[in-house]
């Protein structure tokens, strides 16, 4: 099979892809803001294509404990979306959500709660890249899990052998009373990556090996 080498992504495919990320991002905030009822501040996002193995460090961490929300994507799109947070800050999200606070792992209501957050906050950022794309994207029932950054990270580290040992990381970090950092991880299969720079009207020639 024929492998996408993100290395050769130019400054032109960063600066696009870094766009569909602020718009993205952008539209996750505003979504948050209405689920909360609250005006939710968010700085410039950070759009980076990093080595694999330092992206848990940007995180905090290998043993950061995250909370991740995966859900699958289909339609022209193939692949995996992972929205994750920093445990701690995910327990705020979802106290301020339901009104209650509890200490330890998340109850079954917790769960709920947060995978209907990451279902909708990644699905505004599918909307900004299908509107873009003008390419027909759906997502998947989300499911979520609480591990250490590095055990969760192995699930797309095993998707990105295919791409080569770049990927395209979103932080986005927003706050209320306090600053929390959101990481968005879009995980195309390898036809499906050509698709998506292909629809902008970048050349993919060059990205094949």
């Amino acid at each position: 099979m024929s492998n996408v080498s993100l290395e050769r992504i130019s400054d032109v495919y960063c600066d696009v892809l870094k766009e569909i990320g602020n718009i993205g991002a952008g539209n996750a905030m505003t979504a948050l803001s209405t689920m909360l009822q609250c005006k939710v501040d968010m700085r410039v996002p950070k759009v980076c294509l990093l080595n694999f193995q330092d992206v848990g460090t940007i995180m905090g961490g290998e043993e950061q404990l995250m909370a991740c929300v995966l859900l699958g994507v289909d339609g022209d799109v193939s692949g995996m979306m992972m929205f994750m947070i920093e445990f701690s800050n995910a327990k705020h999200l979802i106290a301020k959500l339901l009104g209650t606070q509890s200490e330890g792992e998340f109850t079954e209501m917790e769960s709920s709660a947060l995978q209907e957050v990451g279902n909708i906050i990644t699905g505004a950022y599918l909307n900004a890249l299908a509107s873009f794309t003008g390419m027909k994207i759906i997502s998947l029932p989300p499911q979520m899990t609480v591990d250490m950054a590095g055990a969760i990270l192995s699930v797309p580290a095993i998707e990105f052998g295919k791409l080569g040992d770049k990927l395209l990381l979103i932080q986005t970090q927003f706050f209320d009373e306090i600053e929390i950092n959101g990481y968005f991880i879009l995980i195309p299969d390898v036809d499906s990556y050509l698709r998506i720079l292909s629809s902008l009207g970048l050349p993919v020639d060059g990205l094949v090996e």
